[in-house]
């Protein structure tokens, strides 16, 4: 919905990537748009990473904007070198005199049995590159009016689509064309005994986490972090200073993950506010393991539970 909004009120967005034209990308998300608007704007490319990622810089400093799919996360690590290189580096190499307004969409994590490569959560090498937000919405509602405003920002914006929510739940969304704020979390629910900060697919959890926290008579405030980066440490840090504990949960691998980060922020900026050491619940220093695992592998909503638990009693 967000693609063809923006197609049809800005000609100079252009959808590539592979089968993202006759066979509507790998998860449909673009299901229509070449019969829509023609070949030209919607455009197949080879199965080349760093082509299709090469070729969005290019056409974005002559006036597109490109939004590039990328068909697993997994196989991103080809176009490494174009965003780093020369996408994130071309406000700078310019002097402003060049941006680069691309979007390059990902699926993102596991939980689907899907094999290797195609489960992967590495969030944290993107966020580490200056000159690029990281995004990952938590809904279909959140990926339409954040997907608008990353196709407007006009610096790169790495997309992350969690692959469990594409099936996992329905919502209706009004194709009204209004955007979402970057570079702001959402606070998905208040409480007063302690803050979860999460994003991506394992918001579901963290929902499913507080219900059963709020049985045991237990209240939380919960964040949908929704841009990985910049961080929104405001919004984050107001919410510790009120309930006085924080639990991070993230899908991707424990060490040097995003949630380290934050816990950072809060140790710097909160620490007179903490009345219990900041917890993490992620995946392992580890592969993602194949299909019967994965579900060992990806926090479940015990593990928050006890994490809670474990800062309450501390």
């Amino acid at each position: 919905m967000a693609h063809g909004w923006e197609m049809q009120h800005d000609d100079s967005v252009v959808v590539i990537g592979q089968d993202v034209g006759a066979n509507g990308g790998v998860f449909r998300a673009t299901a229509g748009l070449q019969a829509r608007f023609g070949a030209d704007r919607v455009q197949d490319t080879p199965l080349a990473e760093a082509t299709i990622a090469g070729m969005s810089v290019g056409m974005a400093t002559h006036g597109l904007k490109p939004v590039a799919e990328i068909q697993f996360m997994g196989f991103l690590y080809p176009a490494l070198d174009q965003i780093v290189n020369h996408m994130t580096r071309m406000r700078n190499r310019t002097r402003g005199r060049l941006s680069c307004p691309v979007v390059i969409r990902t699926p993102h994590g596991g939980g689907i049995h899907a094999p290797e490569h195609h489960s992967e959560s590495t969030e944290t090498l993107l966020c580490h590159i200056p000159g690029v937000r990281v995004v990952c919405p938590s809904s279909p509602a959140r990926a339409y009016g954040l997907l608008l405003a990353a196709i407007r920002d006009p610096d790169p914006v790495m997309f992350l689509e969690p692959v469990r929510l594409y099936r996992a739940m329905r919502q209706d969304v009004s194709d009204d064309g209004q955007a979402l704020p970057l570079d702001r979390c959402f606070l998905l629910r208040e409480g007063a005994d302690v803050t979860i900060v999460t994003w991506g697919a394992m918001t579901l959890e963290s929902l499913r986490a507080v219900v059963a926290l709020e049985a045991q008579g237990i209240t939380a405030d919960l964040i949908d972090l929704a841009t990985l980066s910049p961080i929104d440490s405001e919004t984050i840090l107001t919410s510790v200073a009120k309930t006085g504990r924080l639990v991070i949960v993230h899908e991707a691998a424990r060490n040097v993950g995003v949630g380290a980060e934050i816990a950072a922020i809060v140790a710097e900026h909160g620490l007179y506010d903490l009345q219990a050491p900041i917890q993490r619940v992620a995946g392992f220093d580890t592969i993602m393991p194949l299909f019967r695992l994965e579900h060992d592998y990806i926090p479940s909503v015990q593990r928050i539970v006890d994490a809670v638990q474990f800062t309450l009693a501390a």
